[in-house]
């Protein structure tokens, strides 16, 4: 297809409203032409004005959240007047809400990101798991919401990151054969521990690749494929002793990865309010 064109105009920083049209556009094959033209912070009709010049440049479908009626109503018109779509990405949801909730939605511009106590408890998480990654500082692993335990390059630390940004207090640890874990993490409490494991021949291509873009030789232990095999073995065993539950991330984004693992713990946390 032709190069298509995709306007986002956010009141705030417009960060739901490009993962709508990420979630979005990935339904479809062949929009690798999508051009975005991201216009976040529409406060002001004047603001509208500027836009609306590249708008009318480069014509395609406007996307918009924006909850200022008077501002909201010029750029519906300016749309239909150059004959262009104009979507309000969350009105279908906003109106379900407030038919059930029985109120009217505060218009509010960036309400979402108002700086509250679950804003500084994410904040706190990211703190958290930066500090604990790579299984240093073991001794306040007691303190996490999530441990995730795996072999080297099974994405621990950019899930740990992800969970992180949802308010999870994540820590990780290599699972090395030739160095035992330290003994703390066989007694943890509170945490949820969870195995990450892929498969050998996944990881073997992963290491090499790692390998190459250091500079380093792709011919070691490392990357041999039986003492893989033997390492991925060892750590399924590991969980398996444990009984912490375990996610093959071979075919996993990490996105995927981390609702797997927070549906794991909501069901624990569900659990274990169900006991008491």
């Amino acid at each position: 297809m032709d190069r298509f064109h995709l306007h986002l105009l956010s009141d705030s920083t417009g960060e739901t409203l490009e993962n709508i049209a990420k979630a979005a556009l990935a339904q479809f094959d062949g929009v690798e032409n999508v051009v975005k033209h991201f216009w976040p912070m529409v406060r002001s009709e004047s603001h509208l004005d500027r836009i609306m010049v590249d708008v009318a440049a480069n014509p395609g479908l406007v996307l918009f959240t924006l909850v200022n009626r008077d501002t909201r109503r010029k750029l519906e018109n300016r749309c239909r007047a150059l004959g262009l779509p104009a979507v309000a990405a969350l009105d279908a949801v906003s109106d379900a809400l407030s038919n059930m909730l029985g109120q009217e939605a505060k218009a509010r511009p960036g309400r979402q990101h108002a700086m509250d106590a679950a804003y500084f408890a994410r904040v706190d998480a990211i703190q958290f798991t930066i500090a604990h990654d790579d299984g240093i500082n073991a001794q306040n692993w007691e303190e996490a919401d999530i441990v995730l335990a795996g072999v080297s390059r099974t994405s621990k630390t950019p899930t740990s990151i992800y969970l992180a940004n949802r308010g999870y207090k994540t820590a990780n640890i290599p699972i090395v054969p030739e160095s035992p874990p330290p003994p703390i993490l066989f007694t943890l409490k509170h945490p949820m521990v969870i195995g990450l494991v892929t498969s050998a021949e996944r990881l073997v291509q992963v290491r090499r690749n790692r390998l190459l873009s250091l500079n380093q030789s792709p011919d070691t232990d490392y990357v041999d494929e039986e003492k893989v095999k033997a390492e991925v073995a060892h750590a399924r065993r590991m969980f398996a002793d444990n009984g912490w539950p375990v996610l093959d991330v071979t075919r996993r984004s990490i996105e995927e990865t981390a609702a797997a693992i927070i549906n794991l713990f909501n069901e624990r946390e569900l659990h274990q309010v169900q006991m008491s």
